[in-house]
């Protein structure tokens, strides 16, 4: 009975994204499956000499490390503003701000003030965590507040370094978090309300066990559902349904700052971190353990994420752009490309954008580096560009800190 309600409940979610959503959205962190990559086609496969054009700039968004989400004619973000964070959200037409909600007061920090969080897009509500902490769940339509709580006063979490950074998945009725309290490191909220389903944590772990900077992931293994994630420690499974605990594995973690969501393929999971740690690869059994395939240094993936494309991983270890293949962990080429950044993955190609503002376009082939075009985002803050480039409905979105640009990559 539980499997065919999880089936139901799988179903259903898919058939109502499908209503509300176009096929080349974005509608949250890293695309529509949460694995860096757009199914998007006809994109230009090589770049104007003068560079992509401009279609408008927004230059007041406010200071955020804040990605963007896309649905239709709307964008979603968020940014820090003279009184506090706030959830905005602009016209896809001319980037003109149609509402503004704030979520709470300021966060300041060195590296980046203000939230880290890419809203979640759910049918006509849009879901939204600060840097403090504070879960939204707000009308996609004009920005009034439906619910609210604080995910550290509510499961006695406490802050991280650099802010809570994590972008709330969605799945079914239900929305996943990770405070990292005493009262659960991960946790199934009702997304209608904000009410506790369940609560997990690793019964093994003393005390509490603190989110990192990644966001939670749902994969099916056999017939199981799992919501995945990267803590401060390292990383675990739990089943869905009622917040088991499955498995951990932490030979990747570091002890500053997990920052790459997981990439799932096929019943293999692969983490990596850097500080001087590596990548592993792991087996996911359907019986809800877990099995180390692979682990070296050679891939050490800071905070820039990284893709899937035909049984190849790419991303950059530390600073240099690599190639890695997924079954054996062979690194097939490396290069210095346009510095250490974020990838993103479009039509045979990857988007990468370095933390010094370099844009790059990348042949996506384990046969070597192929660079065919690059351009360098002006107006920049001076601090770290580290917002993931989003491709949606033939645009390419980029963001340093208060400024967003839209471009045309259709060409036509």
């Amino acid at each position: 009975m539980q499997r065919i309600h999880t089936f139901f409940i799988c179903l259903c979610s898919l058939i109502v994204a499908g209503s509300l959503l176009n096929a080349d959205d974005w509608p949250g962190f890293r695309g529509p499956a949460r694995d860096g990559k757009s199914a998007e086609k006809g994109l230009l496969d090589k770049w104007p000499e003068g560079g992509l054009k401009l279609l408008w700039i927004i230059s007041d968004a406010g200071a955020a490390l804040s990605g963007m989400s896309i649905k239709g004619d709307r964008l979603f973000t968020m940014g820090q503003l003279k009184d506090g964070q706030y959830v905005l959200c602009y016209s896809i037409k001319d980037g003109k701000l149609l509402w503004s909600k704030k979520n709470g007061k300021e966060f300041m920090n060195g590296f980046g003030d203000g939230p880290r969080c890419t809203p979640t897009l759910d049918g006509d509500v849009v879901y939204a965590l600060g840097a403090n902490g504070d879960l939204q769940c707000l009308s996609q339509e004009n920005g009034s507040e439906l619910w609210k709580l604080n995910i550290l006063d509510e499961f006695g979490g406490e802050n991280i370094g650099w802010g809570i950074s994590e972008s709330p998945l969605v799945v079914g009725d239900r929305l996943f978090v990770t405070p990292g309290g005493t009262g659960g490191t991960l946790v199934s909220l009702d997304k209608t309300n904000g009410r506790t389903i369940w609560r997990s944590r690793d019964p093994n772990q003393t005390g509490a066990e603190q989110a990192a900077y990644a966001s939670p992931q749902q994969i099916t293994v056999g017939n199981m559902q799992q919501i995945v994630t990267f803590t401060s420690k390292g990383a675990i499974g739990v089943q869905a349904a009622d917040g088991k605990f499955l498995w951990r594995y932490d030979q990747m973690s570091n002890g500053t700052a997990n920052c790459s969501s997981p990439v799932y393929s096929n019943g293999k999971i692969l983490y990596s971190s850097d500080y001087g740690t590596g990548c592993a690869l792991l087996e996911l059994k359907p019986d809800g353990t877990a099995s180390e395939v692979y682990f070296h240094k050679n891939f050490k993936n800071h905070h820039g994420g990284y893709v899937l494309v035909d049984d190849h991983v790419y991303g950059f270890d530390s600073g240099i752009l690599v190639c890695m293949e997924w079954a054996t962990g062979k690194i097939k080429w490396k290069d210095r490309s346009v510095g250490k950044g974020s990838v993103t993955y479009a039509d045979g190609m990857l988007y990468v954008l370095s933390e010094t503002g370099n844009m790059g376009l990348v042949k996506a082939v384990p046969t070597g580096y192929q660079e065919v075009s690059r351009f360098k985002l002006p107006e920049l803050s001076g601090k770290s560009t580290w917002v993931y480039p989003v491709i949606a409905n033939g645009k390419l979105y980029l963001r340093d800190q208060e400024h967003i640009w839209c471009y045309d990559i259709k060409g036509k």
